[in-house]
């Protein structure tokens, strides 16, 4: 299993998703028009673009309140690497 998008076996519409998403959530003020036209020519259309952005940026929103209001994540939250792997391991068979 691949935990990192840029190793795993992804179509280039996936990367590109992935790419954007990353850019947006940690570089937001250096989006620009090239970004968008990636996704375009990926396939994409301005509504699945616009609902992306808003997806990506309310989980940013939300966890940067999270963080700074100290909110304790929820104890399913907290599972350790091994045991989600098995988890989903589990789900798969």
């Amino acid at each position: 299993m691949t935990l990192d998008y840029r190793s795993a076996d992804l179509s280039d519409a996936e990367r590109a998703w992935c790419d954007f998403a990353v850019k947006l959530t940690l570089t937001p003020g250096a989006m620009d028009e090239a970004d968008i036209q990636r996704l375009q020519e990926s396939g994409f259309d301005d509504e699945q673009i616009t609902v992306a952005v808003q997806v990506i940026s309310y989980f940013n929103y939300i966890n940067r309140i999270a963080d700074a209001l100290g909110v304790d994540p929820e104890p399913w939250m907290t599972t350790t690497k091994d045991h989600w792997l098995a988890e989903k391991r589990s789900d798969w068979t």
